[in-house]
């Protein structure tokens, strides 16, 4: 899709985009220092030069493009870059400032790893520099500072944050909200939210009930995981009408198999205390 993208260049909005692609140019490959209509607030030197230097950053990585593009329009990072991609999700003991992060989920569209308070949390701050992207819903509002915060060190890395991106289709409502809005059923972690998590580390931690920190770490998993269906569908429903956008939808990916299970028992033991 970046290659179809001309919005990372100054004075070219949206609209503007779609004249150009109407007007046939419909990748750089097509652009001419005499475009077919008229650009404003826009030099054609500049816009040429940056168009060639964009070529180069494809090899280079996401950077120069993520700090260009808006945030409802991260999602196009994705077909190019989607090997470097870390979907991240984290659960916390609560919203205020001295909360703890008690599980953190990685999935990278191959394998999912989990960490864990007290016993290998540290491993995160190593491991998450393997990439150069990181998916989210909500995260530039929360996970990512939390995770600042507590490692004491800055996360530079590009972020799809899906919140914005699923705002402009028409999906609120929170994670779950968007989720059911596009057909994405959770099963036995249905109904469980934020709040119940932290009842199920607190139940971990005063019970040592290995049960309620798998049916957590199930929880953050899945919440993870579902972030990669969301952007595909995000990205397919933007592509869509574009006049070349048959060649740029693509496959929704298949469930990876989540290592732990909910237990049913301590769900339900948690909601009756409540």
């Amino acid at each position: 899709m970046l290659t179809h993208s001309f919005i990372h260049l100054p004075g070219i909005g949206v609209t503007t985009e779609e004249k150009l692609w109407q007007a046939g140019i419909h990748s750089w490959s097509h652009w001419s220092d005499a475009p077919p209509l008229r650009l404003p607030n826009s030099s054609l030197p500049q816009l040429s030069s940056l168009l060639e230097r964009s070529l180069v950053e494809l090899e280079n990585g996401p950077d120069f493009f993520s700090r260009r593009l808006p945030a409802n329009q991260q999602w196009r990072l994705l077909s190019h870059f989607r090997n470097r991609i870390a979907y991240l999700d984290i659960e916390t003991t609560g919203l205020g400032p001295n909360a703890e992060i008690t599980t953190i989920a990685l999935y990278d569209g191959l394998q999912v790893y989990c960490y864990v308070n007290g016993r290998n949390l540290e491993d995160f701050e190593k491991d998450i520099w393997k990439y150069e992207i990181l998916v989210t819903y909500n995260g530039k509002g929360f996970d990512i500072p939390v995770l600042e915060r507590w490692f004491h060190t800055r996360l530079t890395h590009s972020h799809i944050d899906l919140r914005y991106i699923l705002a402009k289709l028409g999906f609120k409502g929170g994670l779950k909200g968007c989720e059911k809005q596009l057909g994405i059923e959770r099963g036995s972690l249905d109904g469980i939210d934020g709040y119940f998590a932290v009842l199920l580390w607190q139940d971990y931690i005063d019970n040592n009930n290995e049960k309620a920190l798998e049916t957590l770490l199930a929880y953050n998993i899945e919440d993870t995981v579902n972030l990669e269906r969301l952007l595909i569908e995000a990205h397919n429903r933007n592509v869509q009408d574009m006049p070349f956008g048959n060649d740029l939808l693509m496959e929704l990916p298949e469930t990876p198999a989540i290592p732990y299970q909910p237990d049913l028992n301590t769900v339900e033991r948690i909601r009756n205390s409540l």
